[in-house]
């Protein structure tokens, strides 16, 4: 999903990297009522790519979700900035320590060029944590957002 239609999309991942970090966020999103968005763009317009996360955090409404339980992971890629931001549900279960632990070893795998790597891992981890604090419920729970990497400028 491209977050504005009219622009024509950067090319950051190999068509398979793209199926790959998809499938990560539905395995992530299958054991948890919670969500994962992953947002990706070439340059962040912020000093800080915290708030660039909570600017698209919100436009994609993921403060909409039952639980309060959606996760966005954002990249600039040419930056080389990363964010991690958990709403008010699961981050009082996580607190800030939990993201930017996330964000470090992102970095880690983006250094040795590893983008759709580092995102991968890091959308499993969010997954696990999603799972021990709200565990899936057949009866109630449904995919509230969706699974596609959403790509900026």
């Amino acid at each position: 999903m491209k977050l504005f239609p009219w622009q024509k999309q950067k090319e950051f991942f190999t068509a398979e990297e793209k199926q790959q970090v998809v499938e990560a966020i539905r395995k992530a999103e299958q054991r948890t009522s919670g969500e994962v968005r992953v947002f990706v763009e070439s340059r962040c317009r912020f000093v800080d790519a915290i708030d660039r996360a909570v600017e698209l955090f919100f436009q994609l409404e993921m403060d909409k979700t039952a639980e309060r339980n959606g996760t966005i992971v954002y990249v600039a890629v040419k930056d080389k900035q990363a964010a991690v931001f958990g709403d008010e549900g699961i981050h009082q279960k996580l607190g800030q320590k939990y993201w930017e632990e996330e964000v470090n070893k992102m970095m880690v795998c983006f250094k040795q060029a590893n983008l759709a790597d580092g995102i991968i891992q890091c959308v499993t981890d969010i997954g696990e944590a999603l799972y021990q604090n709200f565990p899936y419920d057949h009866k109630t729970d449904k995919n509230e957002l969706p699974d596609d990497i959403v790509f900026g400028r």
